[in-house]
């Protein structure tokens, strides 16, 4: 009888019935948590002011005219640590959204998981609520990453405006949508937090290094520029480019490949939710 009373009251919820309240709870486990906030802050100041520094190929051709042409044709602008700086931001949101699973092995392994499974609320926003909690986390670092990258000399494409900024977090957040709804994929089955680590770094390099982060798809090996079309960092990485450095991309395949990325994979996401997610 309670079963039928509480499928009866899924039925007569709002679709979205719960789902801030699972957002923010997932939100106050980073925010409340002062080492793991520090963490998340100072970790894209490192990757950026560091890793970004020590790979700036702008350096070795610095006042070489013959040296700033080749940077121009292969990576569309003579300023490297720009191009770079743009791909961390992608960068960034990649880690960022790989912990979306983990929250999924912890809740099952804690019992929280259970106890949501016995409320009115409906299992796809339980899905959602992660995801958006990973979403935010991502931009809020990929800001990060941009706020120390412009100290540190990145330039924007002359004429920019607050649309091109828009437009460049736009696609941060499609990516990011769909990176983290496929790291929750993976999560449904994963028994314990190991399996689930495993995965990760399983993923997270191969999606680094086969993307356009360092360096253009037509400088790449011909076997492996099919894969980096196929990356959705690399639609990403091209969209934040043009948006902010003016290097030249399809802005409408861009959006349209990080739109399809994200809708399909979250749309799986709530699907199987209904089969995986159970008490």
């Amino acid at each position: 009888m309670q079963e039928v009373k509480r499928e009866e009251e899924k039925r007569n919820l709002s679709p979205y019935h719960g789902l801030w309240t699972l957002t923010s709870r997932e939100l106050k486990k980073w925010y409340k948590a002062p080492v793991i906030l520090l963490l998340s802050i100072i970790q894209p100041i490192f990757w950026i002011a560091l890793f970004g520094k020590a790979m700036n190929l702008g350096s070795l051709f610095s006042g070489s005219p013959i040296g700033t042409k080749i940077l121009e044709q292969a990576f569309g602008t003579s300023d490297y640590f720009s191009f770079l700086a743009a791909g961390m931001l992608s960068f960034i949101v990649l880690f960022t959204s790989m912990q979306s699973g983990m929250s999924i092995v912890w809740d099952r392994r804690l019992g929280v998981l259970d106890r949501l499974l016995t409320t009115p609320v409906p299992r796809g926003n339980i899905i959602m609520a992660k995801i958006l909690n990973s979403v935010i986390r991502s931009l809020v670092q990929a800001t990060i990453v941009l706020a120390v990258a412009v100290l540190l000399g990145m330039s924007f494409a002359p004429g920019i405006n607050a649309l091109d900024f828009l437009g460049a977090y736009g696609a941060l957040f499609l990516m990011s949508f769909g990176l983290s709804s496929l790291f929750l994929l993976l999560a449904f089955r994963a028994s314990d937090w190991q399996s689930q680590m495993a995965v990760m770094n399983l993923l997270n390099l191969p999606l680094l290094f086969t993307s356009n982060a360092f360096y253009p798809i037509k400088i790449m090996p011909s076997w492996l520029k099919p894969i980096a079309y196929v990356n959705p960092l690399t639609y990403s990485n091209g969209a934040v480019r043009g948006l902010l450095l003016g290097i030249s991309t399809n802005l409408t395949i861009d959006f349209l490949y990080l739109g399809l990325f994200a809708v399909i994979l979250s749309a799986i996401g709530i699907i199987l939710s209904w089969r995986y997610l159970s008490i």
